[in-house]
């Protein structure tokens, strides 16, 4: 049985539409009216191997916030539908990546347990096209939330803004791979509890 959800979000200041396949191939379709957070979506699914299908229709005229946070939470709703009960997965995944300067780990439990521990500093506030660079935490702790993950972003050494997002959206990525990966010998949910 695949590894797919679907999903739609109305409220007054996003409208969102998701698709996600945890059993892709890093395909993605992605719209939000935000450049390079369309960007780092495609880097999110081309890294942790998963197929998106996002759109959405954001009141873009007042700022990038609600789009950016709400494209996080229906992308961690879908992340959670996709994910069933959990079974047979690895559940705990790291990973590191450099982007030239920029060195990123993301840690990652398939808890149940919601939790972000954000220690990505970017050293000055910037504008990345229409993106604002301080609004990527935002993202990752509505994912986080309505994903139902236990992770831990954290900024090795870095100093240029673009670099630090792109490697914490691709270090993020890999570890989300490894962590919802199913692994032949895990029967059942890889928990004491028997539940996450």
């Amino acid at each position: 049985m695949g590894r797919t959800s679907q999903l739609e979000r109305r409220t007054r200041e996003t409208s969102i539409r998701a698709r996600v396949d945890l059993d892709g191939t890093g395909q993605a379709a992605v719209r939000t009216g935000i450049g390079f957070f369309d960007h780092m979506l495609d880097a999110l699914a081309r890294h942790a191997l998963l197929d998106l299908e996002l759109h959405c229709e954001g009141d873009l005229q007042v700022d990038g916030h609600h789009t950016v946070e709400d494209v996080g939470i229906v992308l961690g709703q879908a992340i959670s539908a996709a994910l069933g009960d959990r079974s047979g997965i690895r559940r705990y995944a790291d990973a590191t990546v450099p982007l030239d300067e920029a060195l990123v780990r993301a840690v990652i439990d398939v808890s149940g347990r919601p939790f972000l521990s954000y220690h990505v500093d970017i050293p000055r506030w910037q504008m990345l096209g229409d993106y604002d660079v301080f609004l990527t935490p935002e993202f990752f702790r509505a994912l986080v939330l309505n994903a139902g993950l236990t992770v831990h972003l954290d900024l090795q050494r870095g100093e240029n803004p673009h670099h630090i997002v792109e490697a914490t959206f691709k270090a993020f990525a890999r570890a989300l791979d490894l962590a919802t990966s199913r692994d032949p010998r895990v029967h059942g949910v890889p928990s004491t509890k028997g539940a996450l």
